[in-house]
């Protein structure tokens, strides 16, 4: 879609002025959490890898009823590459709004592919292609429930290879939002036993599901007008973006043009921590959209309103992208859990949105570990700490990163390997 394109230009162009920092112990370049977080890892500090994985997209097939306007949606999709040899098998579960071919599950893929893994990586719970085929109750965000839809997805695709690939063993991991979620897979995998995973890694989870989503959406105050200006913001970014490209010598959005953008210090920090918000919002945008149709809530489409295939959905995009992720928490997922679990408070919601839900599991099971940045905004004040007292030594905390920028630093993927091939944390 052309503003898939569009936000996904917008969010590899528009880099702030940030300093390059010179570290003798840990040499990730780029020392501010929003730069991180947009630049990711400069090219010739990845990984080095032999050839390009065998990644392919497959479809689970499912009986879900679908709206018109899902007219595309054949089954869930999702991406796998195997061995030629019997090898451990790791799940990955992508971040917020990703589905299994995001930028980040493919260099998760490759990376873990050379070293040795069958790899299946599924979508977030919070992808609407998820939503549409596999969620039970087309409403994401309730963790233990969507572990279970999880779940059940791991145990129908490992029905469809059986026999055809050779598995050792299970491991699970997850970033993000997906990280957080692996926790509670990896609950209800010990009391189901189907794939007793070996190692679970979380990769810069949430703690708090509610605060970490409130600091991302709290990224919009610093924008001119604040939240309700998200519009124009996104308008007048674009222009700018556009402007920049067309006065350079640019031959495509590559290395060159994107530091090019980095040095000419396109965006003042206000302004990057923005577009991480409006990159999140349109994440959240196709989230809403999606459950609302499935649902028929009447939270954005008016109810029993009936959408075809050749109807235009501009509108709606619009009327979703100035909801945040907490309008969609307070309008539509507390009134509809309430509408299930008469007496269930908002606090008590916000509670079971937390690893803290789960924390004496998290606590006691040695196979779980985390890896994630000191400097990783979508964290509370506190919450590092929290992390550290849970964890104790499953715990790697680098200095800098932001929000996953580092994954793809070749010092953390060999650490994150090493941890996985390890027979303890």
């Amino acid at each position: 879609m052309k503003i898939a394109r569009d936000i996904l230009i917008i969010f590899l162009l528009l880099m702030p002025a940030f300093a390059w920092a010179d570290d003798a112990v840990y040499r990730y370049p780029i020392d501010d959490s929003y730069g991180a977080t947009i630049l990711g890892t400069p090219q010739n500090l990845r990984p080095e890898l032999s050839g390009k994985a065998p990644v392919k997209t497959m479809i689970l097939e499912t009986d879900q009823k679908k709206p018109e306007i899902f007219f595309y949606d054949r089954g869930l999709r999702y991406t796998v590459a195997f061995q030629d040899r019997k090898a451990p098998l790791i799940f990955l579960i992508a971040g917020t709004g990703s589905g299994s071919k995001s930028p980040k599950v493919l260099a998760l893929m490759e990376n873990l592919y050379h070293a040795g893994f069958h790899v299946i990586a599924l979508p977030s719970p919070t992808f609407p292609n998820f939503i549409i085929d596999a969620s039970t109750s087309h409403v994401p965000g309730n963790l233990s429930e969507d572990a279970v839809d999880l779940y059940r997805v791991m145990e129908k695709i490992r029905d469809q290879f059986k026999g055809r690939i050779e598995v050792s063993h299970f491991l699970l991991a997850g970033y993000s939002l997906g990280g957080t979620e692996a926790a509670f897979v990896a609950k209800l995998d010990e009391e189901r036993k189907v794939f007793d995973f070996s190692k679970v890694l979380m990769l810069n989870p949430a703690v708090s599901l509610y605060n970490s989503v409130s600091r991302i959406e709290g990224l919009l105050d610093g924008i001119p007008g604040g939240p309700r200006r998200v519009g124009a913001f996104f308008n007048r970014v674009m222009d700018k973006s556009t402007n920049f490209y067309r006065k350079g010598a640019f031959v495509g959005v590559d290395d060159d043009f994107l530091f090019a953008a980095y040095q000419a210090q396109l965006l003042d920090r206000d302004e990057a921590g923005g577009i991480i918000a409006v990159s999140f919002r349109i994440s959240s945008a196709g989230m809403i959209f999606a459950s609302d149709v499935m649902t028929n809530g009447g939270y954005v489409v008016p109810r029993n309103k009936v959408l075809k295939n050749s109807d235009s959905l501009e509108d709606y995009f619009w009327t979703t992208l100035h909801l945040s992720f907490l309008d969609y928490f307070n309008e539509y997922f507390v009134p509809y859990f309430q509408s299930r679990r008469p007496g269930l408070s908002r606090e008590e919601l916000i509670e079971a949105l937390s690893l803290k839900s789960i924390e004496g599991y998290l606590a006691s099971s040695a196979k779980i570990g985390v890896i994630t940045n000191e400097d990783d905004f979508i964290l509370a004040p506190g919450e590092l700490d929290y992390l550290r007292r849970v964890f104790g030594p499953r715990l790697k905390v680098y200095p800098r990163g932001g929000h996953l920028g580092n994954l793809e630093y070749r010092d953390n993927m060999a650490f994150l390997i090493d941890r996985l091939r390890s027979a303890t944390w």
